[in-house]
């Protein structure tokens, strides 16, 4: 039996980050990832803002492969809009390196690290998380900790362990589809998202380049629509159409919760992190820089907690109050703006598409475009200025 006071189960950033400010703080932090390499496999479009990632590391062209400087979106006409982000650049990552560049920086902060490793089920005493069981190497072993950390992404099986409810609706969970490309030859600072029923029903399409004529195609949809026809289906048809010449270098899959957030992220000697909490950003599912805010808090909550001796859900909703000023009360705004976006016509599209064109180029910012997009409903554009200001959106 061994013995640490935090074990974060997932090796993905949430959890490597959690674990490397937690170590920070001088408390003896496992993290335990199933796969045997960190950062293997990549299901992630990849792309981040470079305010919100310069939060915590400054881009590292080993990682960072490709700034991004523009952004073109596609009505489901075809219209083409090019979108102001003047002082908004981001960042195509290359996530196997970006995410053993966190994991690097847990185990320099004193965090250990076990790949390979499947957390299997909990240790429960007095009705309390307080460990983990885990196969490694084809051996069982039982690792008791003072906290566990659930950053084991959207299929988390740590939260239901401790009766949290975690599960997502169908139509918020976006299943997504994706290639790794060559043979993409577009302007590789700018990307790409395309909308439309017949292209992606309740999300959108993506190019992403990543520099070399090399980018991400995908494209998400909402699972109500997967029912009928899956992902691969309609990746397979956008390709076809728009990339005919192109070829696949590697292809991943994958679901995004796109709620808002679950209700209750603590439990007693236990809190969940990243995907598993559903952090992602409900309007475009990007989950990479809201997991890293998260993990800063939940790291520094988690290393309090073990140092004042108290790991109950008590102590620990800390975590929920300093996530839901950070992000998660506009998460939950975001969330009822994503429902009305969803809702739009292919026409309503096509219509926003042409009243953007007529604007200066200047002026063809996200925070119109989002307008636009809402004059139907009132309230939701009273809260869109506050919306966007958190998220970093120029209006």
């Amino acid at each position: 039996m061994k013995f640490y006071d935090v074990v974060v189960v997932g090796g993905g950033p949430a959890g490597c980050y959690t674990a490397k400010v937690a170590a920070e703080a001088g408390v003896r932090v496992l993290v335990l990832e199933r796969d045997p390499e960190i950062g293997v496999p990549v299901r992630c479009a990849e792309a981040v803002d470079e305010e919100g990632l310069r939060e915590f590391l400054d881009p590292d062209p080993k990682w960072a492969v490709n700034r991004i400087e523009a952004v073109a979106f596609f009505a489901p006409d075809g219209t083409r809009v090019d979108i102001n982000i003047a002082g908004m650049a981001g960042y195509v990552l290359d996530r196997r390196s970006f995410d053993k560049e966190i994991a690097r920086l847990a185990g320099d902060a004193g965090a250990e690290i076990w790949t390979g490793a499947s957390a299997v089920g909990p240790i429960v005493e007095g009705g309390k998380v307080a460990g983990v069981r885990v196969h490694r190497r084809g051996c069982a072993e039982e690792v008791q900790a003072r906290l566990v950390v659930g950053a084991d992404g959207v299929e988390s099986r740590v939260g239901r362990w401790a009766g949290l409810r975690t599960t997502c609706q169908l139509k918020d969970m976006e299943t997504c589809a994706q290639y790794l490309m060559g043979g993409i030859s577009l302007d590789q600072n700018r990307i790409y998202m395309y909308f439309g029923r017949e292209v992606a029903p309740g999300g959108y399409a993506w190019v992403f380049p990543k520099g070399n004529d090399v980018a991400n195609v995908g494209l998400g949809i909402s699972g109500e629509f997967a029912r009928e026809h899956p992902p691969w289906e309609y990746l397979k048809a956008f390709v076809e159409e728009r990339f005919p010449s192109a070829y696949v270098l590697g292809a991943t899959g994958g679901g995004v919760p796109c709620s808002g957030g679950v209700r209750r992220m603590v439990a007693d000697g236990m809190l969940l992190v990243g995907d598993a909490a559903h952090q992602a950003n409900p309007v475009d599912g990007g989950g990479i820089i809201p997991a890293l805010k998260a993990a800063r808090i939940a790291g520094r909550v988690a290393a309090e907690a073990v140092l004042d001796g108290d790991t109950s859900a008590r102590r620990l909703r800390d975590y929920e109050k300093r996530w839901e000023d950070e992000l998660g009360r506009v998460h939950r705004m975001a969330y009822r703006i994503k429902e009305a976006i969803y809702k739009l016509s292919d026409d309503d599209f096509n219509h926003i598409a042409r009243r953007m064109n007529e604007l200066p180029p200047e002026d063809r910012t996200l925070g119109k475009a989002f307008q636009l997009a809402l004059l139907r409903h009132p309230g939701l554009l009273f809260e869109l200025p506050k919306i966007l200001f958190q998220i970093g959106i120029r209006r």
